[in-house]
């Protein structure tokens, strides 16, 4: 995961007041990054969420999805500054977000991708790190612990 996402890959205490204006901004910020369209990205994130929330446990949620003629893929990290419900029959709000989008000529890589980050999130420590993190540095070097390490120590 962190082969795919750099400091410039993060958003911290960004400020969206519902599921559908991040994936909005997230859209936004996909495309910026890789020349693709934004309207595309959005549709493919939307039409994965009407199958059922991306949303998981402990406020985080994992948007993802396969993008028609996407050059590469991608990951964001976005740490929101107030938690939103991401779907309205979830029990608890979000705060921490990562998107992962995937062209969709390369079926293989997207599940072993989103099973990284979810494996990584398993740690409490990760999520706290992860909501105390200053830095778009801070939060890659955390999120490289994760995977070096299986839990969010940071390499000393």
């Amino acid at each position: 995961m962190t082969d795919l996402l750099s400091t410039a890959d993060v958003m911290l205490d960004l400020q969206v007041p519902s599921r559908r204006s991040l994936l909005e901004v997230l859209s936004e910020e996909a495309a910026n990054r890789l020349g693709h369209p934004r309207q595309a990205i959005l549709e493919a994130l939307e039409a994965r969420e009407q199958l059922g929330s991306t949303a998981l446990r402990d406020g985080v949620a994992l948007p993802h999805a396969h993008v028609e003629g996407l050059p590469r893929p991608i990951v964001l990290f976005a740490r929101l500054r107030q938690p939103i419900y991401f779907d309205p029959a979830d029990d608890e709000p979000i705060d921490l977000v990562f998107l992962v989008l995937w062209p969709a000529s390369d079926k293989k890589g997207l599940l072993p991708a989103m099973g990284e980050i979810c494996a990584g999130l398993r740690d409490p420590q990760v999520l706290r790190r992860l909501r105390h993190v200053t830095t778009g540095e801070e939060t890659v070097k955390v999120l490289a612990g994760m995977r070096k390490h299986g839990t969010g120590e940071p390499d000393q």
